[in-house]
């Protein structure tokens, strides 16, 4: 079966990108979720510092893939202004729009079987999909057909580790760990251990750190592929 490891970067607008429709609903937001009155300033900041985890208030600026078995793997990243590629390690980089980004993923997908990822189904394929809306692309293959994967159809198995890791929500509640806590539990070299994570992504785009984001998104992969193998030989029963 041919597999193929996903996760995506994303950056999101500032309040001053906002219509004035949508800062006025966001303004209503802040003021229904304060405490106070002193309060709404600080919630609507809350708010905006959130528009990074939304497709109507993001957009993607970097989607990497990796085939677990080869080790090489495609990142394609947005840095406005160039049509840069090179390849590093096995792994090719190319900077392209988000919408020739999108493209070029629903094809490359189409060859691949089995889908991995780290809350790929609450997250990173809910949000390319919504993004692709908005560029006129359609998927090629349903990667969210069912949650469970043994009830999943159409082609695509796709197998979302937090979803597998916390049994389907049936441990810890709502609480949803992060991919670091749980390389730290299993002992596997960290993405955030060089001191960025998903949140730092949206400030590292403005800098126009293109290059560190999409090696970032790397690093991302290759701990979603040992976690994968240590869930496949220690819990996968």
């Amino acid at each position: 079966m041919s597999r193929l490891i996903l996760d995506i970067e994303t950056a999101g607008k500032n309040l001053s990108d906002l219509d004035e429709i949508s800062l006025d609903y966001v303004n209503h937001w802040a003021e229904n979720s304060a405490l106070n009155p002193d309060n709404i300033e600080e919630e609507v900041k809350k708010i905006e510092e959130g528009f990074s985890i939304s497709p109507l208030t993001a957009e993607t600026v970097c989607i990497g893939m990796l085939n677990p078995e080869t080790k090489k793997g495609l990142v394609y990243y947005q840095a406005p202004g160039s049509n840069k590629e090179f390849e590093e390690e096995g792994i090719k980089y190319s900077a392209l729009s988000e919408a020739d980004m999108l493209k070029n993923f629903w094809e490359q997908v189409k060859f691949y079987d089995e889908f991995i990822t780290f809350n790929g189904r609450g997250f990173d394929v809910p949000f390319l999909m919504i993004r692709s809306a908005i560029h006129k692309i359609r998927p090629t293959k349903n990667l969210l057909s069912n949650r469970y994967v043994n009830s999943q159809f159409g082609g695509a198995k796709h197998i979302d580790l937090l979803d597998q890791l916390q049994f389907y929500g049936a441990t810890w509640g709502k609480r949803g760990y992060n991919l670091h806590m749980f390389c730290q539990a299993f002992n596997i070299k960290s993405p955030k251990g060089q001191g960025v994570s998903g949140a730092h992504v949206k400030e590292m785009f403005a800098a126009g750190d293109y290059e560190k984001i999409a090696r970032y998104n790397v690093d991302d992969l290759f701990a979603t592929a040992e976690l994968y193998d240590y869930w496949q030989k220690y819990l996968n029963i």
